[in-house]
């Protein structure tokens, strides 16, 4: 196992509410994580349509998972939403994330959700704070 993969699963494990989300884990490596899950019924709002939280966790999820990859301890500090396309029940979402700079302290990267039609969704922006504690100390 790979040391992205080995955080990710450490993460992961610890991680009650993406459990709940159905997430699965499809792909992870330094700085990149993909991850899927199907909207279920109690995930709808008041419209029928998943709630925007929704969309959003699986994005925020798909953030920390990306930023915690690179061995470091990263916390989010900012993030935002715009929702293209309303997701309705039994749609599979798929969270892939682009890191678009990473310095000593901070790391920024945008998260594209696409529905199994391959429609985009959503897309998340989100920056992280890169702490000096890492994951493995010594494990290289």
């Amino acid at each position: 196992m790979s040391i992205p993969e080995k955080i990710v699963d450490k993460m992961y494990t610890n991680d009650g509410f993406s459990q709940w989300l159905g997430i699965e884990i499809i792909e992870v490596k330094d700085g990149y994580c993909e991850l899927k899950m199907t909207v279920r019924k109690e995930m709808l709002n008041g419209f029928q349509i998943a709630h925007g939280g929704i969309a959003y966790s699986l994005a925020d999820s798909a953030l920390a998972f990306a930023s915690n990859s690179h061995g470091r301890k990263s916390l989010s500090v900012e993030t935002s939403i715009s929702h293209t396309v309303s997701v309705k029940k039994d749609d599979i979402l798929t969270a892939m994330t682009e890191e678009l700079s990473l310095t000593d302290n901070i790391g920024v990267y945008l998260i594209s959700i696409t529905n199994q039609k391959k429609q985009e969704v959503a897309h998340f922006k989100g920056t992280v704070y890169r702490t000096s504690k890492e994951w493995f100390p010594g494990d290289k």
